[in-house]
């Protein structure tokens, strides 16, 4: 979460917006790691009273849901997943569970969302539809349309994050990503990051090949990801120049 996007946005609290009580505003409690004013891991507290609520941030992500509880349920095994095994340890683990699996339907989810979003910049793919990403057509098709007003862009709905890199090269606002999906906010946090996108593009069946290649986009230092529900997002009222 970087500390820019948290300043000016200033988030609040989602339990406390949820249940109608007055807007809360976050405040940032604990730092464990920080990387040139991006915290990586640490929490976010509500200072209500009768709120009293914590939100994690893992991995530069901060989890601003209004129940945590049972995001967190379903949201583990994406939120625990490492990214340091070799590809030929995932292709294992991918056989071991089979198809029909959480892992196999994350894996294929990945595949779709990562070759649409940055498959024209992929050097080793060599399906020419990778080259027009269906998802950059569409907003040049409504970019025209969008009346964009002062304060920062919320794209809902980020996925993997490319949208959010064009809006930030379209605009000078600040962007932010949100999304429910842990795994592809985890994609999406790594391009901005790290500036590589890494994801497993399948080939057949349960089948995948790792695809890791480098990107850069100019405005990056003017986008963020976050973890949110869209109908109880943590915004001030009019906080936002266009969502």
């Amino acid at each position: 979460m970087k500390r820019r996007h948290f300043e000016e946005i200033a988030p609040i609290c989602p339990v406390c917006a949820k249940a109608n009580r007055p807007e809360s505003p976050l405040r940032l409690g604990t730092v464990h790691q920080e990387s040139q004013g991006d915290v990586l891991q640490g929490s976010l507290h509500c200072d209500s009273y009768g709120c009293q609520m914590e939100y994690p941030i893992i991995d530069g992500i901060p989890y601003l849901v209004p129940d945590l509880r049972a995001f967190m349920s379903v949201s583990l095994e994406h939120t625990l997943m490492r990214s340091d095994l070799p590809d030929t340890i995932e292709s294992l683990l991918g056989d071991c569970m089979g198809p029909g699996t959480v892992y196999d339907a994350t894996r294929q989810y990945l595949s779709s969302y990562g070759w649409d979003h940055y498959g024209e910049f992929d050097p080793s793919e060599s399906d020419v539809s990778a080259k027009q990403s269906g998802v950059v057509a569409c907003l040049n098709a409504c970019w025209p349309h969008m009346t964009v007003g002062a304060g920062p862009l919320v794209e809902v709905g980020t996925s993997v994050g490319r949208v959010a890199f064009e809006l930030a090269e379209r605009s000078d606002a600040l962007v932010l990503g949100v999304d429910l999906n842990i795994a592809m906010l985890r994609v999406a946090s790594r391009v901005l990051r790290e500036g590589r996108v890494r994801y497993p593009r399948r080939r057949v069946g349960v089948v995948y090949d790792r695809r890791e290649f480098e990107v850069s986009f100019k405005a990056s230092e003017r986008v963020d990801f976050w973890a949110c529900d869209a109908t109880v997002l943590p915004l001030r009222s009019a906080s936002v120049g266009a969502m």
